[in-house]
Order: structure tokens, then C-alpha cells, then sequence
């Protein structure tokens, strides 16, 4: 069998085989992204006293035993308080072949609103990772940060991709990999090999550049009312967000424990053969994390006849424990690069209905549109 990451056709089988299943519910073919399948959620949630992991004798619902609360219903959908941890099974089941493990990633809106999610399986002390072989329930932890959400059941806020054997490219890898298919732009113009900035993944920079009233990236408001995340283009993003203007030199100081919505100074352009995990936080770069939904599906920013020179990832920072600064171009998170089983036969785009193919703004599809570089007004 064939090292990778499953492409669409291949997820189709597994779900075909019954590696995912989802009992009285189908699995509709828009469920199927190029490299990854969106999970839903199911019918209640339960409200924790805190966040947990079983260990390799018991399963999820044994260990919730004292640490649930309150039960509460998704069918009609439900309000999620800030900064509560809640745990709701999934309505899809995994049964994965001995050499098939699985892992999951929040979607890029989830991350966008500031929704901290992660999927935790039965008999398992890790978050996110399912191991090869497992056979049984997902449940997804989710924690709302800057605003309380309203969600139901259906909904889907995580992504889970099958994968076999080693799939991380090497650093040589991903240098020449830019030559023949390049993974960052800047200003239009893929950037040489020598210019990578490249140690165990790829690293990207951040785009503060501009005069003092170019917006260069959001930073959430408290005490905002839900966002219904079934709802598009919706919210009024001034209700939530407040724009962040850069300071003389091209900086901005984060301010601890806030939640920043943030664009990368580089295009990125995933080739259908390849698919990009965002490292979610590296201490070596300062005292912040950077990026929950942490992974690009082939074909984002990609255009096989050459018109588009990738699109700009959303980047979602807090800083940690202290004030933080952040310069134009300094790198804030890395990119590890995977290889895919063959390539995607679906891409990331316009076709499946994609949200941030060649995205300018960082805003999640919830709120109506603002152009990231704009000055902000008054009426805004």
C-alpha cells in the first residue's frame, strides 16, 4: 500500500467499506473535501466542570462520569457559553484497518471565531490523534473563547483525514518541491528556495505592512451576543471585531490573552499532490499560539494554469502571559507539508463551494464581507 494522506476517491472507498460510517445518516458527497471529511455533530452536549482525557483502560462516557454537568439538546440547536468546555458525540463511527490511523483538525471558520475543538476517542491520551485500527465513537471537545456560539445538530465544526504510514515531506523535500511547484508567493512572485525560511516545515511571516489606517487584522470584542454559526454572512463584524492598525515601523503589540485575527505576508499554494498541517504553536517563536485550524486541503491557492499566486492563510493569535510584539514579515507559525496516497481529484475552490480560495480578508464566512487593507469608517 501506498504511503500518504487519503485524497477525496479514497475517502469515498473508505466510506463506501464502512471505515466511516454514520448509522441512520448518510454521508452526503459534499461531506467529502479533496483530503478530508467533515464530521458532524450529534443530537446533545454535555457541559463539563473541565477538559479530560481517558486513558488506555477507560473509555470517553466512563470517564465522564462526575465531570458532566448538564445535558443539553442540539436537535432544535443550543446557545454554548464562553469559555465552557462541552463534549458532544459525533454522528460519525470509525472502524480503520490495522495500518489506517486518522487525524482531526477544527475547520477554518471554527478557528476563526476563536472555537477551540478537539476530538477525543475512546482509550486514548491524546487530543486529535486516532490511533490505527481504532474501532468505535468520536467525541469533539469544544471550547467557545471569545463568543458564545449557537450550534445543532448536523453541524459540522472539525474535519478528520485517514492516513497511512510516514507522510511528512523532509526539509530538502520542501525546497525542491518550490521549484517545481511552488508553495509561496509574495507580491505575485514565487519566492527562490534560498529565500524559504525552512526547519522541520515551512515557516510563514505576517502582513503588517501599510499606513497607519490600513487594517491589518481584527481583534475580538468581549460580551458580544452568539454568532448562530448556521448563518452566513450575517453579523455585522464591527458588532464583534475591533480593526487593529499597525504602528510606525510595521508592528503591533498583542495584548495577553486576547484573540487576533491575522494574515500571512505569503501566498500559499498547496499542489493536488500535497496537503499542509499548521503547527499550532512553537515556543522557540514568543509567547503565543498561533493557528487552530491547522490544515490546508490540496488545491488551496492552486491554479493549474498559473492565474492565481496562492492565497494568504488566516492567521489566529493570542499571546500568552505577557504583551507580545509582533513586526511586518517576522515568521509566527510553520507549515508541515504531507504527501498525499495520489492526487486529489477534487481541489480546495470555487467548485466545491470553498469559503477562503484567494481570500483577502481574514474574517470567518459568518460575518459580511471587509476587505483586509481597508481603512475602516465611522458607518463601518
Amino acid at each position: 500500500m501506498t504511503a500518504g494522506v487519503f485524497p477525496s476517491q479514497a475517502l469515498s472507498r473508505a466510506i463506501e467499506d464502512e471505515w466511516v460510517s454514520s448509522g441512520d445518516y448518510r454521508i452526503r458527497p459534499e461531506a467529502i473535501q479533496p483530503a478530508s471529511i467533515d464530521l458532524r455533530l450529534g443530537d446533545f452536549a454535555w457541559a463539563l466542570r473541565c477538559s479530560f482525557l481517558p486513558d488506555v483502560d477507560s473509555t470517553v462516557e466512563e470517564k465522564i462520569e462526575g465531570l458532566a454537568f448538564q445535558k443539553v439538546d442540539l436537535r432544535d440547536g443550543a446557545v454554548l457559553e464562553r469559555d465552557r468546555p462541552y463534549l458532544v458525540p459525533l454522528i460519525e463511527e470509525l472502524a480503520l484497518p490495522e495500518d489506517v490511523r486518522a487525524k482531526a483538525n477544527p475547520k477554518s471558520s471554527t478557528g476563526r471565531l476563536d472555537v477551540f475543538t478537539r476530538v477525543i476517542t475512546d482509550r486514548h491520551h491524546r487530543f486529535d490523534e486516532i490511533r490505527p485500527g481504532y474501532r468505535g465513537k468520536l467525541y469533539l471537545e469544544i471550547v467557545p473563547r471569545s463568543f458564545a456560539i449557537q450550534v445543532r445538530t448536523g453541524l459540522s465544526l472539525n474535519q478528520l483525514r485517514l492516513v497511512r504510514g510516514d507522510v511528512r515531506l523532509r526539509d530538502e523535500e520542501i525546497r525542491g518541491l518550490q521549484d517545481e511547484f511552488p508553495l509561496l508567493y509574495l507580491d505575485s512572485h514565487a519566492l527562490r528556495q534560498s529565500e524559504l525560511s525552512v526547519a522541520d516545515g515551512l515557516f510563514l511571516s505576517v502582513d503588517l505592512s501599510g499606513p497607519s489606517d490600513r487594517t491589518v487584522g481584527y481583534r475580538a470584542k468581549k460580551n458580544s451576543l452568539p454568532v448562530d454559526l448556521s448563518r452566513i454572512r450575517a453579523y455585522r463584524w464591527t458588532d464583534y471585531w475591533d480593526p487593529v492598525y499597525p504602528e510606525p515601523g510595521g508592528r503591533i503589540v498583542l495584548e495577553p490573552e486576547i484573540f487576533y485575527l491575522l494574515l500571512s505576508a505569503e501566498g500559499v499554494c498547496i499542489p493536488p499532490q500535497i496537503a499542509a498541517e499548521m503547527m499550532a504553536y512553537d515556543p522557540t517563536a514568543g509567547e503565543l499560539r498561533t493557528h487552530y485550524a491547522g490544515f490546508f486541503d490540496p488545491g488551496f491557492g492552486y491554479d493549474p494554469i498559473g492565474g492565481r499566486h496562492g492565497s494568504r492563510a488566516a492567521l489566529e493569535v493570542r499571546a500568552r502571559d505577557v504583551s507580545f510584539m509582533v513586526e511586518h514579515r517576522q515568521p509566527v507559525c510553520k507549515l508541515g507539508l504531507e504527501r498525499m496516497e495520489a492526487p486529489a481529484e477534487r481541489l480546495y475552490g470555487a467548485d466545491l463551494g470553498s469559503n477562503y480560495q484567494g481570500q483577502v480578508t481574514m474574517l470567518s464566512k459568518h460575518f459580511e464581507e471587509q476587505t483586509a487593507g481597508a481603512p475602516v469608517t465611522a458607518e463601518a
